[in-house]
């Protein structure tokens, strides 16, 4: 990941959301190792409570890269990341896995350093919008044409 302190204009009003993305993501490494990790796993080991803990302070870090001129593609690419997050952080065992590997806060701290330094991730986010709705729609479909056979196959076994 990159740091903003370094190789380029240091921006004041970034530096305290770098802060608590490493704190959130990489504060801490493993001796003898470059192993690192943050306090997200750590929260994540109390089950669910740590989890919706773990989604707010990522919320908070994403309401903070709004107010420093994240886009809304940004936005909902950075949302993506703390959603899928989440989500993961709910399955026992492979939730702290997952936390410790994925670093959904440096994620979305990279993608705001490439949206301010190189001009990606502009725009409105209607394609992603739209992306999602028609993954929903046809995950809706699925499970209708699923059930329906499902049901189909049961009366036949209870006729």
């Amino acid at each position: 990941m990159t740091n903003i302190s370094q190789e380029q204009e240091v921006r004041p009003e970034l530096i305290a959301l770098e802060g608590i993305t490493a704190l959130m993501d990489n504060k801490f490494r493993v001796p003898f190792t470059q192993f690192r990790f943050g306090i997200d796993p750590i929260i994540g080991l109390v089950p669910i409570a740590g989890n919706i803990a773990g989604f707010l302070i990522s919320g908070l870090i994403i309401v903070s890269m709004i107010r420093y001129g994240a886009s809304r593609k940004l936005v909902l690419l950075m949302m993506g990341n703390i959603i899928l997050d989440f989500l993961v952080g709910l399955v026992p065992i492979l939730g702290i896995i997952f936390d410790v590997t994925y670093k959904a806060n440096r994620r979305n701290y990279h993608l705001l350093d490439e949206h301010y330094d190189e001009g990606k991730h502009r725009g409105s986010g209607w394609g992603i919008i739209f992306m999602v709705l028609l993954l929903l729609l046809l995950l809706i479909v699925g499970l209708v044409y699923l059930s329906i056979k499902l049901f189909d196959l049961l009366k036949y076994l209870l006729s």
